[in-house]
C-alpha cells in the first residue's frame, strides 16, 4: 500500500477545494484511505493519520472511528506517537463514553514514567477530560507529582488537583498537606496554579475556607508575594506592559476577595496592600486597568476601611472618564453594586454617570439610566429628574419603558410638591405615553383626585396636552377625566397657578367628540370620553341637549361596551333625570391600595392561624387596564360595598336602594367572585325597576369548610365565617392538625390577597401541630 500523504499535503489539498461539495468529496476520500490503513494494522503511518483526522474533527466532519487508535497511540513508547494520541484523546473523547476508561492504566503508567515531558502530557489528559472513576484512580499520583520538586510538573499537577476537587469534592482534603508548601516557590507558573488551587479549595469548602484563614495564615503570605510583585523591578520574563506579572496579581487579589469576605482580621491585614496596589498602579494601559479593577472588588467585598472604600469608588469614578467603552461599562456595574452601602461616595461622580446616559453604547445607557436611578433623592430629585426627562425624549423606545417606570416611582417617593409631581408625570404621558405601566393612568388619576387645590390648573393643562393630538392614549384617557370631573373648572377659568385660557363648553365637547371619532383612540379611550361627556351634563348649563344627542348616537355603536354605556346613559336622561346630579356628581378622595404581594408573613410554632380578609370599597383604587372603571363614578360619593351573596334571596329596598339598583347586577369589586349571584328577571332596560330587585341580599349564614392540605400526617382545614357588623369582612380560621407520632416544628404561616383586598392576621393559639394532636 503507497504512503499516505503527509498532513501539510492535506491542507494544502483540501483549501484548493472551490465548492463545499467538492471538499466534502476530499474529505471522504481521505477518510476511506485512513480507515484501510486503520484495519491493516499500519503502526508506521498510525500517528500521521489520527493527526490528519483531527484536522477533519477540527472542520466539522466526524472521526468517532479514530478513537481507538488514540489509544493504541498512547500506550505507544515513542513520544511523538504519545502527543499525538493523547492530543486526540482531549478532542475525541469524553466522560460520556466508556472508551475513555481504557486509558486509565496508561494515564496511571506515564504519570509515573521517568521523562517529565511524558509524564506532563498524562496529568494535561487528565485535568482535560478524566471522569469521577479516572480522578479516584489516579488522585494519589497526582498528589505525589504535587509534592515534586519540578516545577515543571507541580504547575500541571495543581491545575490537575483542581480538575479533581471539581470531580471529586470528597478529595479535597488529600492535597491539603500539599499546599503547605506551594506558595514558597519563586517560578510564577507555580506560584499561579496555586493560587488557582486554592482558591478553588476555598470557593467549595467553608471548612477549608476556616482552615486556610486561622491555620496556615495565607493572607500574610499572599499579601507578601503581592508586594513583591508590586516593588519589583523590571522581569522581562513576566512583564506585560510595565507591569509585573498581572496575571498572577488579580489571581492574588480574587483570592484576597475571598479570605477577607465576612472576616474582620483577614480584611484588616489586607488594608493595607490593597491600598498600595490601588494608588500605585499604572492607569495608561488596560493592563492596569484591570488590575485595579479587581482591587476595586476586593475592596468592595471585604470589611474595608472607610476610607479605603472612598478610593475604590474614586478608582471606578475615574474608569467613568475612560475611552475604552468595556472600561466604562464595568465601572458602572460596580457603582450600581456599591451605591446602597456607599451613597454619598458615589453621588461625587453623579455628573458623570449622567453624561453617560449620551453615551451611544446602548449597553452603557442602560447601565447608566440604572444607576442615575439609584442616585436619586429628596435633595437632587429636581435636578435628576429633568436630565432624566431629557433622555426619556431622546432615547431608544427599548429604553422608554423601564425609563418612565423608574420616573414614575422617584416622582411618587421623592416629589418635592404635587404641583411638580402632577407636571412630571404628565411629561412622561406626553413623551412616552404609550410606554407606561397599565397603572400610570389611575396612579395619575388618584393623584388628582386627591390634589383639591391643584383640580383647574390640572386640567387646564391636560387640556392644552390633548389639543389635536391623541396619540398618547393614556395621557388622552387621564384627559377625559379630568374634563368630565372639573370640565367647570375649566371653562369658569379659575387657575390661579398660571394663565387661566378661555374655553366655551361647545369646545370642550368639540375635543371629547373628537377623542370619540379619532381612529388613534382605542376602545377603552373612547369609554374615557363618553362618561366625561355624560358628567359634563351636570357641570355644563348651555350643551345638555348636544350631550343627550351625542349620547343617544352611540347606542348603537357596533363596540358593546360604548353601546352599554350610552344606552344606560339615555335611560338616565329618559327615566331617572332627577337622580342624574347625585350619580353623577364628583368623585371622593381617594384611598390608594399599596397592598402588593405576601401581605403578612407569620412564622410560628403554632398550631392554629386566624387571618381577617378584609374587602376595600369600590372607590379606594383605580384597577389598571379595566374597560369599565370609570363606571363606578355613577356612585358619586357614596361609600357603598357591594357584597356578592351565595345564595339568592330577597328583602325590600332600603331608603336608599334605588340609587345602588342604577346599575343592576354589574360587579363593582373587581374582585373575583365566590358564587353565583342571583338570577335577575331581565326588565325591558337594564335601569328599569328601580325597587323590584334589590342589589344586596341577606348574606348566606355560612361557607362550606375545605380541606386545603392533607399529605405526610399535616392536615389543614379552612373554615369561614362573615362578620356580623361588617359584611364585608370574612374571618377565615386555618387549623392545622398532625396524625403522626412525631411532632412538627418550624410551622411557617404565609398568607397574600389580590390588591384589592386587605389581610389581618391574628394571634396565634397552640404552640405547633404536636404528635397525634389538633
Amino acid at each position: 500500500m503507497p504512503a499516505p500523504i503527509r498532513l501539510r499535503e492535506l491542507i494544502r489539498t483540501i483549501r484548493t477545494a472551490r465548492t463545499q461539495a467538492e471538499e466534502r468529496e476530499m474529505i471522504q476520500k481521505e477518510c476511506a484511505a485512513i480507515r484501510s490503513s486503520f484495519r491493516e494494522e499500519d503502526n508506521t503511518y498510525r500517528c500521521r493519520n489520527v493527526a490528519k483526522l483531527l484536522y477533519m474533527h477540527m472542520l466539522g466532519y466526524p472521526a468517532h472511528f479514530g478513537q481507538l487508535e488514540c489509544l493504541k497511540l498512547i500506550a505507544s513508547q515513542k513520544f511523538t506517537d504519545k502527543r499525538i494520541g493523547y492530543l486526540g484523546a482531549m478532542l475525541l473523547l469524553d466522560e460520556r463514553q466508556d472508551v475513555h476508561l481504557l486509558m486509565t492504566n496508561c494515564i496511571k503508567n506515564d504519570l509515573n514514567h521517568s521523562t517529565q515531558y511524558v509524564q506532563g502530557l498524562a496529568l494535561c489528559t487528565l485535568g482535560c477530560m478524566g471522569s469521577s472513576e479516572m480522578c479516584r484512580d489516579l488522585a494519589g499520583e497526582v498528589e505525589k507529582l504535587l509534592k515534586t520538586s519540578n516545577s515543571y510538573l507541580r504547575k500541571k499537577a495543581a491545575l490537575c488537583a483542581v480538575h479533581v476537587i471539581r470531580k471529586v469534592p470528597e478529595l479535597m482534603e488529600m492535597f491539603l498537606p500539599a499546599t503547605k508548601n506551594l506558595l514558597n516557590e519563586k517560578n510564577h507558573g507555580v506560584l499561579h496554579t496555586s493560587v488557582v488551587l486554592l482558591t478553588e479549595m476555598c470557593e467549595r469548602s467553608p471548612d477549608m475556607l476556616a482552615h486556610f484563614r486561622k491555620n496556615e495564615k495565607l493572607v500574610p503570605q499572599l499579601v507578601r508575594i503581592l508586594k513583591n510583585l508590586i516593588m519589583s523591578g523590571y522581569s522581562p520574563e513576566h512583564d506585560v506592559s510595565g507591569i509585573s506579572d498581572p496575571f498572577l496579581q488579580v489571581r492574588i487579589l480574587r483570592l484576597l476577595r475571598i479570605l477577607g469576605r465576612n472576616d474582620d482580621d483577614s480584611s484588616e491585614a489586607m488594608n493595607d496592600i490593597l491600598a498600595q496596589v490601588a494608588t500605585n498602579t499604572e492607569t495608561s494601559k488596560n493592563v492596569g486597568n484591570a488590575i485595579l479593577y479587581e482591587t476595586v472588588l476586593t475592596i468592595m467585598d471585604i470589611k474595608s476601611e472607610s476610607g479605603l472604600r472612598v478610593l475604590a469608588i474614586n478608582i471606578l469614578g475615574r474608569f467613568l472618564l475612560n475611552n475604552d467603552k468595556n472600561i466604562r461599562y464595568v465601572a458602572l456595574t460596580s457603582l450600581l453594586k456599591t451605591v446602597q452601602t456607599d451613597h454619598n461616595a458615589v453621588q461625587r461622580h453623579r455628573s458623570t454617570i449622567v453624561d453617560c446616559l449620551k453615551d451611544l453604547d446602548v449597553s452603557i445607557k442602560r447601565r447608566a439610566m440604572e444607576l442615575s436611578f439609584a442616585l436619586v433623592n429628596g435633595n437632587n430629585v429636581r435636578g435628576m429628574m429633568k436630565e432624566l426627562l431629557y433622555f426619556l425624549d431622546s432615547c431608544e423606545p427599548e429604553f422608554k419603558a423601564d425609563c418612565a417606570s423608574g420616573i414614575f416611582l422617584a416622582a411618587e417617593k421623592y416629589a418635592p410638591s404635587k404641583r411638580w409631581h402632577i407636571d412630571t408625570i404628565m411629561r412622561v404621558l406626553t413623551t412616552a405615553g404609550s410606554y407606561v405601566r397599565d397603572d400610570a393612568v389611575p396612579n395619575l388619576i388618584q393623584l388628582i383626585t386627591n390634589s383639591v387645590e391643584m383640580h383647574a390648573y390640572t386640567v387646564q393643562r391636560l387640556y392644552k396636552a390633548i389639543l389635536g393630538d391623541y396619540s398618547q392614549q393614556p395621557l388622552v384617557q387621564v384627559a377625559s377625566w379630568c374634563i368630565g370631573e372639573y370640565g367647570d373648572l375649566l371653562v369658569s377659568g379659575q387657575c390661579e397657578e398660571e394663565e387661566p385660557i378661555q374655553v366655551t363648553e361647545d369646545e370642550v365637547l368639540d375635543i371629547l367628540e373628537s377623542v370619540l371619532i379619532s381612529n388613534m383612540s382605542a376602545s377603552v379611550t373612547r369609554g374615557y370620553a363618553l362618561t366625561a361627556i355624560m358628567k359634563l351634563s351636570t357641570r355644563f348649563t348651555c350643551t345638555v341637549n348636544r350631550i343627550k344627542k351625542v349620547v343617544s348616537i352611540y347606542g348603537s355603536s357596533i363596540d358593546v361596551e360604548l353601546q352599554q354605556r350610552a344606552v344606560e346613559y339615555n335611560a338616565l336622561f329618559k327615566k331617572y333625570d332627577h337622580m342624574r346630579p347625585a350619580l353623577l356628581e364628583r368623585m371622593p378622595v381617594m384611598e390608594k391600595v399599596t397592598t402588593n404581594g405576601p401581605t403578612e408573613i407569620v412564622q410560628t410554632n403554632g398550631e392554629t392561624e386566624t387571618a381577617v380578609l378584609e374587602t376595600k370599597p369600590p372607590h379606594s383604587g383605580l384597577q389598571p387596564g379595566s374597560q369599565a372603571n370609570d363606571l363606578l363614578d355613577l356612585l358619586g360619593g357614596n361609600d357603598i360595598t357591594p357584597v356578592i351573596p351565595t345564595a339568592p334571596t330577597s328583602k325590600p329596598a332600603s331608603a336608599g336602594g334605588e340609587l345602588l339598583d342604577l346599575l343592576g347586577d354589574l360587579n363593582l369589586t373587581g374582585s373575583p367572585v365566590s358564587a353565583p349571584a342571583p338570577q335577575i328577571s331581565q326588565p325591558p332596560f337594564l335601569l328599569d325597576g328601580l325597587s323590584s330587585q334589590p342589589l344586596f341580599n341577606d348574606i348566606a349564614a355560612g361557607i362550606p369548610s375545605i380541606t386545603a392540605y392533607n399529605k405526610n400526617g399535616l392536615k389543614i382545614d379552612f373554615s369561614f365565617e362573615r362578620s356580623n357588623t361588617n359584611p364585608s369582612v370574612t374571618v377565615i380560621t386555618i387549623q392545622a392538625s398532625n396524625s403522626t407520632e412525631l411532632d412538627m416544628t418550624d410551622f411557617v404561616f404565609q398568607a397574600a390577597v389580590p390588591k384589592v383586598e386587605l389581610l389581618r392576621a391574628t394571634t396565634v393559639m397552640g404552640r405547633g401541630p404536636a404528635a397525634s394532636t389538633s
